[in-house]
């Protein structure tokens, strides 16, 4: 399987039987620009949308028959495990509901934390069980922030973490770089490519946070 950073929140996971799944797609230019990212250019088989902002639910820009994933369920062949969270500290009064999607692509079960705004429980950690790939935002602000971050990767216990939602030149919003989360920890690998190929049987023994450059 591939997995390729668009940008922000949004990965495009293309299985090795072509089925092509897209997380979290974002609208060009939404929030004044704020979104400097460029159009998804792929089809989707499977899009999934953690919550309704607009940097995160675009899925207009595509075309074709593809499945909507918003709520745990059967997909095209593929099992959406959701967990409901909140978008900030405050129960969602702040900034509403937030999906956590858990799925296994040819053996590998990623998780995508969407806009994940609170630190996650033992309970809720348990509820995801065995997590491979954690797909993690690190920016702060309008989600958990690198402390809160590095406290859910101790509790997940990936194999491997790929940051997202960070401060980057095609991103305006007031939030933090990449290096806030990475700074101090070890086996962090900076790809210098916007795509990596993974296997069941090649993931690393300890946890490996790999940043990748962003696509679009």
């Amino acid at each position: 399987m591939k997995i390729r950073w668009n940008g922000h929140s949004s990965f495009t996971i293309t299985g090795k039987n072509g089925l092509v799944i897209v997380t979290d797609p974002y609208e060009p230019g939404a929030f004044g620009g704020g979104i400097g990212y460029q159009q998804i250019d792929v089809q989707p088989d499977i899009v999934t949308v953690s919550h309704d902002h607009d940097d995160h639910n675009y899925t207009a820009g595509f075309s074709g028959d593809f499945a909507v994933v918003r709520k745990a369920g059967e997909f095209k062949g593929v099992t959406f495990d959701a967990l409901d969270t909140y978008h900030d500290e405050n129960k969602g009064a702040n900034r509403g509901e937030n999906l956590v999607f858990a799925f296994a692509v040819d053996g590998v079960r990623i998780c995508h934390l969407g806009d994940l705004g609170h630190p996650l429980s033992d309970e809720q950690a348990e509820k995801l069980g065995a997590v491979d790939v954690l797909l993690l935002p690190v920016g702060g602000h309008f989600t958990i922030d690198y402390l809160q971050a590095a406290d859910v990767v101790n509790k997940l216990k990936p194999k491997i973490v790929i940051p997202m939602h960070f401060k980057t030149d095609k991103c305006g919003f007031p939030i933090a770089e990449v290096s806030a989360f990475t700074e101090g920890k070890e086996r962090v690998n900076h790809v210098g490519a916007d795509e990596i190929e993974l296997t069941a049987d090649n993931l690393p023994g300890a946890t490996e946070i790999l940043v990748l450059n962003h696509r679009y």
